[in-house]
């Protein structure tokens, strides 16, 4: 297991990374999800012994890796641009690392068959790497860093240069082989869709601080502030005031409405807090102007009032829509 305990990093004489803390357990995915310069590259860096915190501890399975350099960690990386190299076909670039551990010659060529059978690349094995598409150069990478079998797999932004279908589709595959090879997995990306569809659990990012942590399912459904919420994407946020409480129900006055929220947060009437608005088939009612329409895939998205929502028909402009929604009190 992966664990790291107050972690504090500057960068040019300002606080980079600030006491983050978590741990990452066996078979599983754990995504740092933020927005560039939240962090998370450096996180990596520092786990794979490229860089060093000035304060706080990373250890795995408990043993304490300040004094262990790069290359003794045994942890595999896969980064963005690939880092394959060009000069070597694509059976020397699996088999690179194996080499270097002076594996027997037939272990590794075992290996490398088994990898690319594991990627779909099986008959690929004297290609030139620039033959390949951006998807199957990935997909080396992919198995170059699982050759020696590492401890742990990082992540850096994988699939940042690839469209969004070649994405989707490779998504799946790097999930399904994560899982069968039960190694734990750090993933970083600053796409949400992204980390959604390849985390077990979710670390939100910023300004160098974990701000929510929870299964995408959970960090969705309640992000934890109107910033998170925001970032995600995960519904509407509005602004309102705390009005009085009644019948356990706290009362908030929008622009939109009264509505009344389960509030576990502790406000005083007047408060100023952020709502998160979300479709829902049933609940509270909200109205708003349209005041522009773009059509997304198989639906309409109605915007107006600087609300968003999705219909299977397409509304008149100007026209007084209402939507069924789940509202909750994020702060």
């Amino acid at each position: 297991m992966l664990e790291l305990r107050d972690i504090f990093k500057t960068y040019d004489n300002q606080p980079l990374l600030r006491g983050i803390s978590f741990s990452v357990s066996q078979g599983e995915t754990v995504c740092l999800l933020g927005a560039s310069g939240s962090g998370k590259s450096t996180l990596l860096r520092m786990i794979a012994g490229l860089e060093n915190p000035e304060r706080g501890r990373i250890l795995f399975n408990g043993a304490d890796l300040a004094q262990t350099p790069t290359h003794l960690r045994d942890f595999g990386l896969v980064f963005q641009d690939y880092g394959l190299f060009p000069h070597l076909n694509i059976f020397d670039n699996v088999a690179f690392g194996l080499k270097m551990r002076n594996l027997p010659t037939a272990e590794i060529s075992l290996r490398v068959a088994a990898l690319l059978e594991k990627v779909n690349l099986t008959g690929f094995e004297t290609r030139k790497v620039t033959d390949l598409s951006g998807g199957e150069q990935q997909r080396v990478a992919l198995a170059r860093a699982l050759a020696p079998r590492p401890r742990l797999l990082m992540f850096d932004e994988p699939l940042g240069a690839l469209d969004r279908t070649l994405k989707e589709s490779l998504l799946q595959e790097i999930r399904a082989i994560l899982h069968e090879t039960k190694i734990p997995v750090i993933y970083v990306t600053h796409d949400q869709d992204e980390a959604f569809a390849i985390a077990d659990r979710i670390l939100l990012l910023r300004d160098g601080e974990i701000v929510r942590v929870g299964t995408p399912a959970e960090v969705w459904s309640n992000p934890g502030s109107a910033w998170a919420a925001k970032f995600l994407d995960a519904g509407n946020v509005i602004e309102g005031k705390m009005q009085n409480e009644e019948c356990g129900m706290q009362n908030v006055v929008t622009a939109f409405g009264e509505f009344p929220v389960n509030c576990s947060h502790k406000h005083a009437a007047g408060d100023k807090v952020s709502l998160l608005v979300k479709q829902s088939g049933e609940g509270q009612e909200i109205k708003f102007k349209v005041e522009e329409i773009l059509f997304k895939r198989n639906q309409f998205e109605a915007r107006g009032a600087g609300l968003v929502f999705q219909m299977d028909k397409a509304p008149a402009l100007g026209q007084i829509i209402k939507v069924k929604v789940e509202v909750k009190c994020l702060a």
